[in-house]
Formats: C-alpha cells, structure tokens, sequence
C-alpha cells in the first residue's frame, strides 16, 4: 500500500550479539538510500536478548563512531536512558555528538529500563548504577530535559536546584549545531511519561505492537498537551515497528495501521544477524511498495 506522504522511515541496528564492522555496514549502506531518512541504537550496557553474555557496544560511542561515517541519515539512541548518565554529562556527550555529525542528532530519552523486564535490573547491579522506583525515575527525567536544554542553550553559567539533581556553575560551550537545540524525542508509554513528554518533547516513540493500545496512548498525550496549552500536533508521534524478514507483508500492514493512527516517523528494528543488502531490502519491500 502506498504510505502516507510525509511519513519518515528509519532503522534501527540494536548493538548487541553484532559487532561494529556488522552495524557500520547497515549504516553506510542507509546512508545512500534516500528512502531512509533516520538510523538508531539503543541503549543498553548488556546484552537483553540472545546470549545474556554474549557482545554489546555502548551507545552514544557507537553513535558518534557511525556520526564521522555517514553524511545523510539523521541518527540518534532509541532511547537513552537517563539512569545511566548525569544530564549535564549526557548534554556535553549529545552536543559532541551533534558536533560530530554536522547537527543530524535527534536527542532520544526516556525514563530507563523497565523493572519488569527480566534482564533490565542486572545492567545497573553490574554496572554498580542505582536503580530507583519509576516514580523517581520520571521526576528525574522531567528535570534532566530542563537542564540539558538550558546547557544546550544558555549563554551564562547557572545553578540549577532540584529535587535530584543539582548544579552549580553549569555551562554548556560549544552549543549544538541545531538551533536552537537537537530535537528531543523522549520514548515510553506510562502516563506519567506522557506527561513529562507533553512538556518537553519534539517527538514522542512508543514501541509498536497492540495498535489499539498504541492510538489511546497517542490520545492520552494529546489531552496531556491540551491541558497545559500546547498544540498536541506539535509533537511529531514516531513508532518503533520490528521488521520480519520471513513475512514483509505483516510487517507492511503494521505500518500501515501505524500511518493510519497518525505515526508519520517509523522505526523499523532490524534482528542481527543482518542480512546482506538489508538496507535496500528494507526500502524496496517496506517502504517504497504501492
């Protein structure tokens, strides 16, 4: 079925049980195909598939690695986690990285790993991380967007004093390549991350799957923006589709149920190992069918 015109397609290489020469090749090779428009990692410090001991690189290294080695695609982590770093530490990394890449960096974050999830809690115990409750974790994010934005756009030095992070003398130099920031897409389902979204965000991610569920997450979010006066269509809504290589066809109806809830920036997650040609692949059965 012929898409939406507008809508914006990527992939997404998540780092794990790969290795860099594996995911420098999808990249260059996405890079020339004008289909795909936007690249992503994620990010996480072990492995959440596959062998529990088996390779992963970190993200933002990764990132800035295949910045220097692409010249089109817009690129960024899906998403990190704001438990792993500082703000003020990941807003110097994500300017670098902005730096880098000429200004082709889209800023995704989000609250961190799920707790349900079986493997999320072992990445912050072997990484000697905290990990705390998700109330603390949103609050936390909510402050991380204030501070990185006014180190990526502040022209003095400021103190910034919240209830879990704390600032004196912060000064982001030099600024990013975008103006007046990166784009900050920020990924997640909770209520409470929508709100935190509707506050702050360029673009919202939701992992696809249930697409009605997906739809009143998206009406959620816009009744989140209505109540603090912001134009809910100012947010861009983008969806994280995995691709099967065996069935194209389903993964084409979810893109299409994905257009028609009103996704106009599609992810697609390609499995490791990654076949050869899989870029194209990618934009010949998936992107550019009628």
């Amino acid at each position: 079925m012929p898409h939406a015109s507008g809508t914006r397609f990527g992939i997404l290489t998540a780092p794990m049980q790969v290795d860099y020469q594996d995911v420098l090749r999808v990249w260059r090779e996405a890079d020339a195909i004008p289909e795909i428009e936007h690249a992503w990692l994620f990010d996480h410090l072990m492995p959440i598939g596959g062998d529990p001991d088996g390779p992963i690189l970190e993200g933002w290294t990764l990132l800035s690695a295949l910045a220097a080695q692409t010249r089109r695609l817009r690129l960024g982590l899906l998403v990190t986690s704001n438990r792993f770093r500082p703000p003020a530490m990941l807003a110097k990394i994500a300017t670098t990285v902005d730096i880098v890449s000429g200004g082709r960096l889209d800023f995704g974050i989000g609250a961190g790993s799920r707790p349900s999830h079986p493997l999320a809690r072992r990445e912050y115990d072997g990484h000697g991380l905290p990990y705390h409750g998700a109330a603390e974790a949103v609050a936390s994010l909510a402050e991380a967007c204030t501070v990185i934005r006014r180190l990526w756009t502040s022209t003095e030095p400021f103190d910034f004093h919240g209830e879990y992070h704390e600032l004196t003398g912060a000064f982001g130099n030099p600024k990013p390549v975008q103006r007046p920031h990166p784009p900050l897409l920020i990924g997640g389902r909770a209520a409470a991350t929508l709100r935190v979204t509707a506050e702050h965000a360029d673009l919202w991610n939701i992992p696809g799957g249930d697409i009605a569920d997906v739809r009143d997450r998206s009406a959620l979010l816009d009744r989140y923006c209505t109540e603090i006066g912001r134009d809910p269509a100012s947010i861009t809504r983008s969806i994280h589709l995995p691709v099967s290589y065996e069935d194209p066809g389903r993964t084409r109806d979810a893109i299409g149920e994905a257009v028609e809830a009103g996704f106009g920036h599609i992810v697609l997650g390609l499995d490791a190992p990654y076949p050869e040609g899989v870029a194209a692949w990618v934009a010949e059965r998936l992107i550019t069918v009628g």
